[in-house]
């Protein structure tokens, strides 16, 4: 895990906060696999030994003062007391210290939920046309197509069969059968060893819809852009639904939420639908049409999955991207909490994650790679500040996942684009005017001459290497097509996307 702060020292109060006009928070990369200064974690296997305050749940670290019997929390500096077995684990001599004595990052490793009966771990599955050899063996597969109709492959015999469901418009969309009743989950889902060949035959078979079966399919004075994405919709809709029928799991969606519409709810709640099977949308787009990413990548955000837009098939570097994307290593399943001390607090977060329903600041992110990183913005409790005879400022964050083990203030800038362009480019420009009127009172450049004073503003930052790069990076989010208005609104969707997920390089 790496974090990192956006001001190298915290203010000390609010008004000089303020002044400074400057972000203040940190930008946290969770699955990375050392620190923000290189650092590999100290490990262990004992994480369920692991002390909690009772307080405020926080955890036992070595930043906490210990005595013998009892641990003062870091973050809340509540007294707790220490089992038995707890107090003699950290009796230990320096050299078998567990890993919270020895470093503040720590990667320990939780036993089984059930250990009496521990469940088979869930096989990965791949619902996807992409390069076979990219998938590790062992995975399941399906294909499923979309247009006016939902197609399903079934390639586990000798010859691939495709079972088409026509999308009802009398339904707003829907369909009259489901799934599981027109082929059963283990029919669709293929064991990637044994029917390689028959999965290749039935993606030699796909072919782009033709205009007329657009035309017949759709109904008269029907946007086609419009009847595409529905399908898109309503094929995520009921995929989702399919592929958790073998835990019953049951979904809440609206009715009448079918309509495409911009921000509107039934992506929402198609991504909250995704979240609870277990399911993150990656989106790749291959078009030079409005398709109106602006309302799908909602599904992709929140579901903890990314987006990607190619113009065309012969230049793109879809099957390369696929290809890393599927290689590298995820963590599923994962929580995220980051808790602070009491004089300040989470004002803001931003990232591709599902918010807790019941618990503030907890995050689920439904799949994370190394480089997916998440920003918080900090603001001072009332009436609160640092003070030389207070104690630091303390952040925790508590990071738990599940891997799969092989055999062998750019934030706000990027919120406010996703409203109104204009208004972005002027919160951008008055943010960095501000920073620059505030960075030449505090270093006082003013020339004495002719009895008037004459200032000379420095927008270089000569005073402060750090600051230097600051109007040059500035200048390119102005002139890049993120903040043009003349920019393809699906490309502004990509790349609000990109910037969100992006990973801070401090070079």
């Amino acid at each position: 895990m790496a974090v990192r702060a956006s001001l190298a020292c915290f203010p000390t109060e609010p008004a000089l906060h303020e002044s400074c006009a400057m972000p203040w928070g940190v930008a946290v990369t969770p699955f990375s696999a050392v620190d923000e200064r290189g650092t590999p974690p100290a490990t262990g296997d004992e994480g369920h030994l692991l002390p909690r305050c009772e307080s405020c749940f926080a955890y036992f670290s070595i930043l906490c003062p210990l005595s013998r019997w009892s641990w003062t929390c870091a973050v809340c500096s509540a007294e707790n007391d220490l089992s038995n077995d707890a107090a003699a684990r950290y009796a230990r001599d320096g050299a078998h210290d567990p890993p919270e004595m020895r470093s503040a990052f720590v990667d320990l490793l939780l036993p089984e939920e059930d250990e009496a009966a521990p469940a088979a771990a869930p096989t990965p599955v791949y619902v996807a046309a992409i390069d076979l050899s990219s998938l590790p063996p062992g995975s399941l597969f399906g294909l499923l197509t979309f247009s006016s109709k939902i197609g399903l492959y079934d390639v586990q015999g000798p010859i691939p069969v495709v079972k088409n469901v026509f999308i009802s418009h009398d339904l707003d969309g829907g369909l009259h059968v489901d799934l599981e009743d027109v082929m059963p989950l283990c029919s669709f889902l293929a064991p990637i060893d044994s029917c390689k060949d028959s999965i290749a035959e039935a993606l030699e078979t796909i072919k782009p819809i033709s205009s007329w079966e657009v035309a017949a399919s759709t109904s008269e004075g029907q946007n086609h852009g419009l009847h595409h994405t529905r399908g898109f919709g309503v094929a995520l809709d009921v995929l989702a639904n399919y592929l958790s029928s073998e835990y019953g799991n049951t979904f809440e969606l609206g009715d009448t939420d079918y309509v495409l519409q911009e921000q509107g709810t039934f992506y929402k709640n198609l991504a909250a639908s995704a979240v609870q099977a277990g399911v993150c949308v990656d989106i790749f787009a291959i078009t030079n049409e409005y398709v109106d990413l602006a309302s799908l990548k909602i599904l992709s955000v929140e579901s903890g999955g990314s987006l990607f837009l190619y113009s065309s098939t012969d230049e793109s570097t879809l099957p390369q991207d696929i290809y890393k994307m599927l290689s590298r290593p995820y963590a599923f399943g994962c929580v995220m909490r980051l808790r602070t001390s009491s004089q300040f607090k989470i004002a803001n977060s931003y990232g591709h994650f599902f918010p807790d329903p019941q618990y503030m600041h907890v995050q689920h992110i439904n799949c994370c790679d190394s480089f997916a990183t998440y920003s918080y913005d900090f603001e001072f409790e009332k009436d609160s500040r640092f003070s030389r005879k207070s104690s630091l400022p303390i952040l925790q964050i508590a990071f738990k996942y599940t891997v799969l083990v092989h055999d062998g203030d750019t934030s706000d800038v990027i919120l406010a684009s996703l409203s109104d362009v204009v208004e972005a480019r002027l919160l951008l420009q008055e943010w960095l005017v501000t920073a620059i009127s505030q960075y030449n009172k505090a270093y006082q450049n003013v020339a004495s001459g002719g009895g008037a004073g004459i200032y000379n503003v420095d927008v270089n930052f000569s005073h402060c290497s750090q600051l230097q790069p600051l109007s040059r990076f500035v200048f390119s989010i102005l002139l890049s097509p993120l903040l043009q208005v003349s920019s393809h609104p699906d490309y502004q969707t990509y790349l609000q996307c990109l910037f969100r997920f992006a990973e801070i390089n401090n070079r």
